[in-house]
């Protein structure tokens, strides 16, 4: 086994940092947190566990695990909550603790039991689960706690969705708010246990249902071409009831909940509940009671590329205004007729009031959304804190 030694100054002692290059913190192991340190790998490299910042958004940084093929975040740990430059190491004490360290501030506890717990090992598992165990005398292990307890937007093979009966504990994918921004977002994944459904939402609005599992194995409202290759695992019993499925996919794995509603897996898409307009239920779609007067089923917003100039444009430069705030926003004024983000970090809005054509093009820079009336979007197939604007 290979060491890597640092040494890090806390209370004016110093404190020799050992990191293993294993999939396991041991008690008294530290692993540094530097964005160009080593990170603690699964046993086939499949997973690691690292230091990241999302996006591109270098001033919010997160301790993370990623998918080593794609080299993309599965999981981070309280995305609500970015890490300080200043916290340096994910340690494990002696007493069972694993915490993130800081020289000058209070760690970050991410596990600590009311009774001090000896025999502690914390690993990096294939499935792509950080978990922490306690190992007894007689060979067993006991789960204390484990990252896919805390699903953030990708639901990775054998992680679930549902409720733990046992503690009330609910496992959902919540999307990120930006594609730059990984706080809690507007969409979320659930598993419905009395329909056997999954059901997207935004912000506790029902939007798409998965349909019943048929007897073939697939959902119903599921391209099938997309299905193929997954066995679900549905769960009911007095401890749990639970959706998870397995794959033997080598190319990532795993379903993505993105900020749009978009659910998507290396397949195809799963589900795109963006194109749910409370009009339609084709596709799992599920039908609201009302839409604007202005508007008429099969109006859809298109992605446009390019930055239109600001005639007649409106601003909204609240940052806790995300991109289906903004879309609901325009969808309920007649005279919008497109949007896109106002901030870089794809916040705030900016809408139009102009008339755009279908082949206008503003250039390679830049992208916005358009109205589009039914005849031109027939065959169109459109891959912080929140305010959750009601569509109706």
């Amino acid at each position: 086994m290979i060491y890597f030694l640092w040494l890090w100054w806390s209370t004016g002692t110093p404190t020799i940092l050992v990191k293993a290059q294993s999939d396991s913190l041991k008690p008294g192991d530290t692993m540094d947190l530097s964005l160009n340190s080593f990170d603690l790998y699964s046993k086939q490299g499949k997973y690691y566990l690292g230091l990241t910042v999302f996006h591109g958004n270098t001033e919010d940084r997160y301790l993370g695990i990623f998918s080593s093929g794609r080299n993309n975040v599965v999981w981070i740990y309280d995305r609500n909550n970015p890490i300080k430059s200043d916290f340096e190491v994910l340690s494990l004490d002696y007493s069972g603790v694993l915490k993130i360290e800081s020289q000058n501030r209070k760690p970050i506890i991410i596990y600590s039991s009311t009774q001090p717990t000896n025999n502690t090992v914390a690993t990096m598992l294939d499935t792509g689960n950080f978990v922490l165990q306690q190992l007894h005398p007689n060979g067993t292990k006991s789960l204390l706690w484990q990252s896919f307890d805390s699903p953030v937007d990708t639901l990775l093979p054998t992680m679930k969705l549902g409720v733990n009966r046992k503690t009330g504990h609910n496992w959902s994918l919540v999307s990120t708010f930006t594609r730059s921004l990984a706080s809690s977002g507007e969409f979320s994944l659930e598993w419905e246990p009395k329909e056997g459904e999954l059901n997207i939402k935004n912000c506790g609005k029902l939007y798409w249902k998965s349909g019943k599992l048929r007897s073939n194995g697939l959902f119903e409202n599921i391209p099938e071409d997309v299905q193929r290759g997954y066995r679900y695992v549905i769960v009911s019993n007095i401890d749990e009831v639970s959706f998870s499925f397995e794959t033997n996919f080598k190319k990532f794995p795993g379903w993505t909940l993105f900020y749009t509603g978009q659910l998507w897996s290396n397949k195809g898409d799963i589900a795109n509940a963006e194109m749910c307009y409370g009009y339609n239920s084709n596709g799992g779609c599920r039908k609201w009671e009302d839409i604007p007067t202005c508007r008429e089923p099969g109006e859809v917003f298109q992605k446009r590329i390019g930055n239109p100039d600001f005639d007649n444009a409106t601003f909204k430069t609240d940052a806790s205004y995300g991109y289906s705030d903004c879309k609901a926003s325009c969808w309920r004024n007649c005279n919008c007729t497109g949007f896109k983000k106002y901030y870089h970090n794809g916040t705030g809005c900016i809408f139009y009031s102009q008339n755009f054509t279908k082949d206008l093009n503003f250039g390679s820079n830049g992208n916005f959304r358009v109205l589009v009336k039914p005849l031109k979007a027939a065959s169109t197939a459109i891959h912080g804190k929140l305010i959750c604007l009601n569509w109706i």
